[in-house]
């Protein structure tokens, strides 16, 4: 990440991501979308987005909908922010944060229009799995946000993580369709898998009604 870190020294650099980048306040315990954007338009969240390659594209062919990328790493979320900032995307907020608080305690009940997790860090040693994004009490906090009939879409490239994940996901009460995932080939993560010959295990559910 030393490119992340000379990009973030550069004013313009900095000043073009201050634009989609979210602040962060200790006073920030709520997320209103509707305060960020300045307006009422379907939400799109992708949890643990990376560089953004994803995201930022959605974002750039969906004008009239809202997104919100989240990604812990400072660095990548810097880059990221950089990278949107310079297209001018006004409905696309990043967010640096952990995103089981996002999802856990802070979105409002029923407002996500869609969810995106892709290549979510499996924690493959034993004694890490409890880092593991996905634990039944998240798949049933994603219920919660998710508004009816919210395409939830998941990938990754690790099959037992994804037969967990599947298995919390419908013990949560969650309904696997015939819906594509977009993410599942459009990710930085993913286009790497495919070119090495990799498995991508992918899923689109919706919440119970």
């Amino acid at each position: 990440m030393r490119k992340a870190g000379r990009l973030w020294r550069n004013e313009e650099a900095r000043d073009a991501a201050a634009t989609v980048l979210a602040p962060c306040r200790a006073d920030c315990f709520v997320f209103e979308p509707r305060t960020w954007f300045g307006r009422e338009a379907g939400l799109e969240l992708e949890l643990g987005a990376g560089r953004g390659d994803f995201i930022i594209a959605r974002a750039a062919g969906n004008p009239d909908c809202d997104f919100l990328a989240v990604e812990l790493d400072t660095q990548v979320a810097q880059l990221m922010a950089v990278r949107a900032g310079r297209r001018g995307l006004a409905n696309l907020r990043i967010l640096r944060m952990d995103a089981r608080s996002l999802v856990n305690l802070m979105l409002p009940a029923r407002r996500l229009d869609a969810c995106h997790i892709y290549f979510p860090d499996p924690w493959p040693k034993g004694r890490h799995v409890k880092h593991r994004l996905f634990t039944p009490y998240f798949a049933q906090s994603l219920t919660r946000v998710l508004a009816p009939d919210a395409p939830l879409h998941v990938a990754t490239d690790v099959g037992d993580y994804a037969a967990a994940i599947f298995t919390m996901l419908e013990a949560a009460g969650f309904v696997r369709t015939a819906l594509a995932t977009p993410g599942a080939t459009a990710t930085g993560f993913a286009r790497k898998f495919i070119e090495e010959g990799r498995e991508v295990y992918a899923g689109t559910f919706v919440p119970p009604a």
